[in-house]
């Protein structure tokens, strides 16, 4: 779908996501993180950047599980993060978009909770590439989780919390010949409707992963 389309349906309060692409499990494992090896930190900060192009090639489960780790998994035996969270509140969750559902992830058990039944990369943003990558996160803050921080600074806490996992996600996708780009442009609206948000949710960021496209 044209981003014109969805701004359309947007302004319509139409956007709605497409069907799922095959069946989706209610709950998928997800393989062990491979924590050690890969590039020197130095070379994939050298990397780093945004694309905008995407091969619809779906990344392979242990290397959507190494993502998902890097971008926010427990990385310590006291339940830690990889990604930092002020009082620890983790009040940052996210949910990935695929082809057969969208799921939330859950880092203490490393796996991912079936949330809806349908095809959300449509309506995570505006922009056109996002309907074809093979995948989508959504971060979303619960912001119950934040009870002992005033009420007006939480959104703030949360863009800092959501930030810190969008740039571990552009540092995995560095050094792994991934592409990533980070979106604001969204419909928020749409994308907490899709995936069943409450009233102390709030979308916060939208980021596309994938293979980059093939030149020519």
């Amino acid at each position: 779908m044209s981003t014109v389309s969805k701004l359309v349906l947007g302004t319509m309060g139409k956007l709605r996501p497409k069907p799922a692409s095959g069946t989706a499990a209610n709950v998928m494992a997800l393989p062990a993180p491979r924590t050690s090896g890969g590039a020197a930190l130095m070379q994939v900060l050298a990397g780093r950047r945004s694309q905008r192009e995407f091969s619809p090639q779906p990344l392979p489960l242990p290397l959507m599980s190494d993502l998902l780790w890097a971008a926010c998994g427990v990385n310590r035996p006291d339940g830690g993060r990889t990604a930092p969270s002020a009082l620890n509140a983790q009040e940052v969750d996210v949910y990935v978009a695929l082809p057969a559902g969208a799921y939330r992830y859950d880092a203490p058990a490393h796996r991912l909770q079936l949330v809806a039944a349908a095809d959300l990369r449509r309506v995570t943003g505006y922009q056109d590439f996002v309907d074809e990558a093979p995948l989508d996160l959504v971060y979303v803050a619960h912001h119950a989780r934040l009870s002992a921080v005033p009420v007006a600074q939480r959104v703030a806490y949360a863009h800092v919390a959501a930030g810190a996992i969008a740039q571990n996600v552009y540092l995995f996708a560095a050094g792994n010949g991934l592409a990533t780009v980070i979106r604001a442009w969204i419909d928020r609206d749409a994308i907490g409707d899709a995936l069943g948000l409450g009233h102390d949710q709030q979308v916060m960021l939208s980021q596309t992963v994938g293979y980059p496209k093939a030149p020519g």
